[in-house]
């Protein structure tokens, strides 16, 4: 059964785009470099169509933008920086996870009972529920979505990251990604996501969203949070114990 976007406006749109993005990267052939691909938009399709209908419902102010899937986030829950206790307990996000077509041994997807902490996801969101307290407080602002939604594992189950592909099969892979991000832009992203991108975990395409903002003057920053920084934050919310949600 083909998954399917649910109904609401916004949320509907990105859902297609989703969809279109998905079939468009299957088309898509790789070296021998890569042993197997996880695609969750496929087999993770009901947390994550979950996760959108429930949490993109109208205008956002931030986008938080990560690369691709980890493969004890993501790949587990549907979820961007999807860290299953945070995606079960803090989002109260649910659903059906399938078996991926190809699977790896090393990299079982046990879904929501996934025993394994993505550690970045974990610091991700639970800053954000520090800071926040609820939810909804974080997303009447913001939102978070991965550029890319495949994992790529290693034929010895070791987790590749884009930028570990063969040169011209990374730009292929990216430049099908850019422009669903592009294509969502003039109809959607506008109403979305109006003040600034925060670029999490990757600084090669944050070129490409500065390029956007000349076509784009109401997207006023582009920020990028690599892995030092959001420990960085995380240490420090820890230390001073703040609730400063208000600032969100």
């Amino acid at each position: 059964m083909e998954p399917q976007p649910c109904p609401g406006s916004l949320a509907e749109s990105f859902l297609e785009e989703e969809l279109r993005l998905s079939a468009e990267l299957s088309q898509l052939q790789f070296s021998e470099s890569v042993g197997v691909i996880y695609n969750p938009l496929e087999y993770a399709w009901e947390p994550h169509r979950n996760y959108v209908t429930r949490y993109c419902q109208g205008p956002k102010e931030v986008l938080f933008l990560g690369m691709n899937p980890g493969p004890f986030g993501m790949a587990q829950t549907g979820v961007p920086f999807g860290e299953v206790s945070m995606v079960r307990d803090w989002l109260g996000i649910g659903g059906p996870v399938l078996t991926p077509s190809q699977e790896h041994p090393k990299r079982p997807v046990l879904g929501l009972e996934c025993p394994q902490s993505e550690v970045s996801g974990a610091r991700f969101w639970g800053f954000f529920r520090n800071l926040c307290g609820q939810p909804e407080v974080f997303f009447h602002h913001c939102f978070v979505h991965n550029l890319c939604p495949l994992l790529f594992l290693a034929p010895s189950g070791r987790n590749l990251t884009p930028a570990e592909l063969p040169a011209k099969q990374r730009e292929q892979l990216l430049r099908i990604c850019d422009a669903a991000l592009c294509r969502q832009a003039p109809q959607h992203m506008e109403l979305l996501f109006s003040r600034c991108y925060m670029a999490c975990r990757f600084r090669g395409r944050v070129s490409w969203l500065r390029e956007q903002q000349g076509q784009k003057p109401s997207c006023e920053h582009v920020w990028c949070v690599g892995r030092t920084a959001m420990r960085l934050i995380w240490l420090e919310q820890r230390k001073s114990g703040k609730r400063i949600s208000d600032e969100i």
